[in-house]
């Protein structure tokens, strides 16, 4: 965070307060440097700790988040996107949109068993890593939607082995979020967007084909009432979901 502060890496937030951003950068920095001994232990041990297929695709998509961070234009959602792209103009977001659909299609060819699961992968790490970025419009909304997407998908199942091997972004992804429910940096699409992958992630790894195509549906239902409403409002004029989604930031310490 101090490091992007002294180099004028900082952005408004909702309340118009410089902070530093994209404090994303926090989690693939973290883990590329747990890479290290998991890979030791990978090479020396055979221990198969390291999900390689899924570490390209998070780092492939916290790149693209940077790059949509550093030179974003003007236009938003992918409505906005495409409309730049088809007049003929450069979209870090419509390259982001490419380039994650792009890594899903070869992390799914690469892992998932038939064509069906093979479409549903895609589709279901493509739209939660953009759904994620939409609900980055508060302090710590993306974090939390994550860590309760996560519980369930635990629970739910019983099954810590998609955990375990996420836990490479998990940590990080939790505390980049506590840092950023407190207003101490932004998570930018740097964050949002990893934070997205990787919940697309855990719900394909514990969901079964049928699963996966309800998480579809789901997922283009809420994409589409962001694209054309708001999700803000909508959280916002919800109690239960207001009270969830302020809890813990700092204008509610009065």
């Amino acid at each position: 965070m101090r490091f992007l502060r002294e180099n004028g890496h900082v952005r408004p937030n909702y309340r118009q307060i410089a902070i530093p951003c994209p404090l994303g950068l926090l989690i693939p920095a973290a883990a590329l440097a747990a890479l290290v001994p998991l890979a030791l232990l990978n090479g020396l041990w055979d221990s198969r700790t390291l999900d390689i297929e899924g570490v390209f695709l998070v780092l492939g998509v916290a790149l693209l988040g940077l790059a949509d961070d550093a030179y974003a234009g003007p236009s938003r959602g992918w409505r906005g996107h495409g409309a730049a792209a088809v007049s003929g103009s450069f979209s870090t977001g419509a390259l982001k949109a490419v380039g994650t659909l792009g890594l899903a299609l070869t992390w799914s060819a690469v892992t998932q068993p038939g064509i069906s699961r093979f479409l549903l992968a895609t589709a279901v790490i493509v739209l939660a890593t953009n759904l994620f970025n939409l609900f980055d419009l508060r302090p710590g909304r993306s974090v939390k939607a994550f860590v309760l997407l996560g519980t369930a998908l635990t629970i739910g199942s019983m099954d810590s082995g998609p955990l375990l091997g996420l836990g490479l972004w998990v940590g990080p992804i939790v505390v980049a979020g506590a840092l950023d429910l407190r207003e101490r940096g932004m998570l930018g699409d740097t964050g949002s967007n990893v934070a997205g992958a990787v919940g697309g992630l855990w719900l394909v790894l514990t969901l079964s084909t049928t699963g996966l195509a309800i998480a579809v549906a789901v997922l283009v239902l809420i994409t589409a009432y962001g694209e054309f409403r708001s999700i803000n409002s909508l959280v916002e004029g919800t109690p239960g979901l207001r009270h969830l989604d302020s809890f813990g930031r700092l204008q509610n310490r009065a």
